[in-house]
């Protein structure tokens, strides 16, 4: 029977499992807390300062590309957002749906796309990203401001290496 489990009792089952593997142990538990943490990070900012907007977590990072962007091709806005081109095409409806985003033929070619925020956009963002952050210091009120930095520059340093063209 399975069931949500703690943390503690997970990482025991998984050391039982693997127990005489060959395998890269820090390595695992690294990628393997991070995701749990982006997991539990999501699920703590939808269901609290994103629950009463109408906007899902991707909703929002979409929201949030457009906004520090400023006009973007969709193309660019997908993989600002790290989604798919389809994916960012139904999340545009919604957002469009409540009059945050509009979208616009690229003046010089018209088979692209250009996204912009409308001043309703604008101002959901003004408004909502205050009590995002909140969130966000919430998340992290456990760490030191140390901590916290060298947390953000271990992670950048993750996705540096993962955004290189030659990796492995």
């Amino acid at each position: 029977m399975t069931g949500s489990h703690t943390l503690q009792a997970t990482e025991k089952a998984i050391e039982d499992r693997l127990a005489g593997m060959q395998i890269d142990t820090g390595a695992m538990w690294a990628v393997s807390n991070l995701y749990r943490a982006t997991t539990s990070i999501r699920n703590h900012l939808e269901q609290t300062v994103l629950r009463d907007t109408g906007l899902t977590w991707t909703g929002f990072v979409v929201l949030w590309v457009v906004w520090i962007w400023g006009d973007i091709e969709t193309r660019h806005a997908a993989a600002e957002s790290g989604i798919s081109k389809a994916t960012l095409t139904g999340v545009v409806k919604t957002l469009e749906s409540y009059r945050y985003v509009q979208r616009a033929r690229h003046e010089s070619d018209g088979r692209r796309v250009v996204l912009s925020m409308t001043r309703s956009g604008k101002k959901m963002m003004e408004n909502l990203f205050p009590a995002f952050n909140r969130q966000e210091a919430y998340v992290v009120r456990g760490l030191s401001d140390v901590q916290r930095k060298e947390l953000a520059a271990s992670l950048r340093v993750i996705v540096e290496q993962l955004e290189e063209p030659d990796r492995d």
